[in-house]
Parts: C-alpha cells; structure tokens; sequence
C-alpha cells in the first residue's frame, strides 16, 4: 500500500501506544479524514500502516493498526496522504492471497491489476444483488452433502486435525472388528 505519487502528504507523529491502537498527533488543521491510511516509518522494520477511526481533538487522531505494533516508540514519523487503504481487485487476484492492506503473502510475487478499491465501500443496490438461492460448493464432501450450504449467507465451519482423527478413528475400529468377525467364523 503506498502512499499516491504527487498527492498532498500530511506528517504527523506518534503520541501513544496502546496494543492495536496508535494515537496520531498532526499540525493544526492538517487531520487526515476518517477511514484514511496512514503509513508509520519504523527503523528496523517494514512500515506501519494503520487507518484512522476518530478524530479525537488537539490535533490528534486515534488510528487502528493492520499489523503488530511490536517495537514501535512515541515520536516516530507519520504519513498520510488523506486517501483509504485499498487492495487489488479483478481476474488478476483470483487464487492469489493478500493481506488486508493489499499486499500479497502468498509468495507469488505483485499483483498486477488495473483496478484497486477501498477497503470500506458502500453495499451494492438491490438491483445488483443477486436474489437467487444457490448452493455454496466448499469442496469438502461431507460438507456439501450432508450439510449443504446457501451461497451469501453466514457460514461457520469448525474442523482440522480433529475431525480427520475421529473419522480416521473411526474406519481403525471397523477393520479389526471386521478381521476379528472372520477368525471366529472358522
């Protein structure tokens, strides 16, 4: 996520610290708006970025980080460009993993698209929305079979290691019941 080129850039620095949130203290009458990203410089380590939830007065703003603020001190540099932190979209980010500022992790190199939109944008109209029933395909068979999903709903799934030993249990205690069975027999 980088800051536009050619954009007005509004310097501040950091006030405090508090786990997640970082206070931003900026020249008078210079407060970037809400929902603006906000990029913090740090020493040893990739840059901050973190976007503003409220204007708190005294020229300060309270910011929310998108990434640990692990060794970040009072009175380090801040810029902002007064614009939204925003991600890739299109063709080009399908199968491809990205964080929440944009970035991919997938180790598949940049994103290269076109388009970029924010990351808080107003619903679609009812006349975008699709209003059909349609069926979620999760790719995991019990799932869809025995438990079928309906595409735009809220969906809660819990599984992992788990839920693959207990069915793998499972098939383990048929076989020796089943090999036990034919050695009575004889």
């Amino acid at each position: 996520m980088a800051l536009a080129t050619g954009a007005k850039v509004i310097t501040g620095k950091v006030r405090q610290i508090i786990g997640p949130v970082v206070d931003v203290e900026f020249a008078h009458g210079q407060l970037p708006k809400i929902r603006s990203a906000c990029r913090i410089k740090r020493v040893n380590a990739s840059d901050l970025v973190t976007e503003v939830a409220q204007h708190l007065g005294e020229n300060t703003v309270r910011c929310i980080a998108m990434d640990s603020t692990d060794g970040l001190v009072r009175g380090t540099p801040v810029e902002s460009d007064d614009e939204p932190i925003t991600v890739p979209v299109g063709k080009e980010v399908l199968g491809r993993i990205i964080n929440v500022i944009g970035e991919p992790i997938d180790e598949m190199g940049p994103v290269r698209t076109q388009k970029r939109y924010p990351i808080h944008r107003p619903a679609p109209s009812f006349e975008e929305q699709d209003t059909r029933t349609e069926m979620l395909e999760t790719g995991i068979k019990v799932v869809d079979l025995l438990e079928p999903y309906t595409r735009g709903g809220k969906v809660g799934l819990f599984g992992g290691a788990d839920v693959r030993i207990t069915v793998a249990e499972g098939r383990w205690m048929e076989v020796p019941k089943a090999e036990e069975d034919s050695t009575h027999k004889a």
